[in-house]
């Protein structure tokens, strides 16, 4: 784990959020490659989950929302952790994360508080004043959203059963004990569908949904994922069932995803606490709550596994070679483009027209610092699939090398045809 954390920083992935002033625990900053991977994660699960269907609709909620919404979703009197303290240092844990018959992690100490419900939620004010009156709630999650829209979208559409909400957005919880990198932060983007369904089908979709995850998470190339049903007092208070996809993380194996049958848990608690019909009418007049399936995806997670996934190290002849193993699709960087020689005007030339030609199509790097060996080393630590190299035969005859990052071939193809070249590697 330690050695994909620095890959991050020297890379430009993942940096510790106002690492200047000695950071901020439980926040993360991403920089230009990090942003660039979870802009395609987003982009490839919006194109899956709603451009190419029939029956999803996007919205974009706000994310300070009237307080009476958390009321209604059973936020505010529920959505806790358990604290314990330890008398002797101070520190604060999730009660559920340690074993308080043992010693205390920070300090040694036998001697903890007794557990207390800690809300997650942060609190701020709306307006200049600040008392109860102006008390509101950074979003914990970003499905109530979606419910309190269920409505506009219903006027405005007409959209028939069943049929989804989807939203990616923010989401702030203020974690007792943030960790393990971008696993567990405060700050953070959820991937989130509401699917409302007839109450006699929720069985049908939660099965198609659970195989349509499992889909997303071979298309992007997550491996080693794992279901495992929650129940009993794990389930959250919302939910009648509960399937949570595991990822064998570096630190053990945590879920990476969930889907949860929420039933008519929301519309009908925000039906009764507005007073508006959230009903669903039928063709033949007949009206009832639909019920609700639930996959909920995480941005930064998904960024995580994805780099867990791809991360090898690779024993050469005179080296081993760090490389980011990913599918093509997701790379944060398409094709890096280098000239043999920096210092050769023809072919320098050459070497930054085909980069302009090709940055119109793909996310495009060019990179003319050191031997192409080191350049080509750069390039395998961030994952970039194919690398173009310009060089005297390029003058001569118009062909170029490109070279893959999985298997380190080399061939020469004519760079009229490069865009074309990609592009048909990139169905693969």
């Amino acid at each position: 784990m330690d050695k994909i954390v620095s890959l991050c920083k020297r890379r430009g992935f993942i940096f510790q959020g106002s690492d200047m002033y000695g950071g901020l625990a439980g926040t993360w900053d991403f920089g230009p490659l990090g942003v660039a991977l979870k802009n395609n994660i987003k982009r490839l699960w919006w194109e899956r989950f709603v451009i190419r269907r029939m029956d999803m609709f996007g919205v974009e909620s706000a994310i300070l929302m009237n307080p009476k919404v958390w009321e209604a979703s059973g936020h505010v009197a529920t959505f806790t952790d358990p604290l314990i303290d330890c008398k002797k240092c101070k520190g604060r844990f999730r009660a559920d994360a340690i074993d308080s018959t043992k010693e205390c992690p920070n300090c040694g100490a036998h001697d903890f508080t007794h557990a207390r419900p800690f809300n997650m939620m942060f609190k701020t004010h709306a307006g200049p004043v600040e008392d109860s009156g102006s008390c509101v709630y950074l979003r914990p999650e970003t499905a109530q959203g979606m419910f309190t829209n269920f409505k506009n979208v219903i006027d405005a559409f007409h959209p028939k059963l069943p049929f989804g909400l989807v939203q990616i957005g923010k989401a702030f919880r203020n974690e007792i004990t943030p960790g393990n990198f971008i696993f567990r932060s405060r700050e953070f983007e959820q991937m989130e569908i509401e699917y409302f369904v007839r109450e006699s089908e929720w069985e049908k979709h939660f099965d198609i949904w659970r195989g349509e995850m499992r889909d997303w998470m071979t298309a992007v190339g997550i491996t080693a994922f794992y279901e495992r049903e929650v129940s009993g007092d794990a389930l959250a208070h919302y939910s009648k069932r509960t399937v949570d996809i595991d990822y064998e993380f570096p630190f053990g194996r945590e879920e990476l995803y969930g889907i949860a049958y929420r039933t008519d848990f929301d519309l009908k608690n925000h039906a009764e606490y507005s007073k508006i019909d959230l009903s669903y009418v039928e063709d033949d007049g007949s009206k009832y709550t639909p019920h609700v399936i639930e996959p909920t995806f995480g941005v930064e997670r998904t960024v995580l596994a994805l780099l867990v996934s791809a991360y090898e190290e690779e024993k050469l002849e005179k080296e081993t070679r760090t490389v980011l193993k990913f599918k093509p699709c997701i790379a944060p960087v398409t094709v890096a483009v280098f000239p043999l020689v920096a210092n050769k005007e023809g072919i320098v030339g050459k070497a930054k027209e085909i980069y302009d030609s090709m940055r119109i199509h793909f996310v495009v790097q060019f990179d003319d610092i050191g031997n192409v060996g080191k350049r080509y080393r750069r390039q395998d630590e961030i994952g970039t699939p194919w690398c173009v190299t310009v060089d005297y035969q390029t003058l001569e005859d118009g062909t170029v090398t490109i070279r893959d990052l999985d298997t380190m071939k080399q061939e020469r193809v004519i760079a009229t045809e490069l865009i074309a070249n990609i592009k048909e590697r990139l169905k693969g």
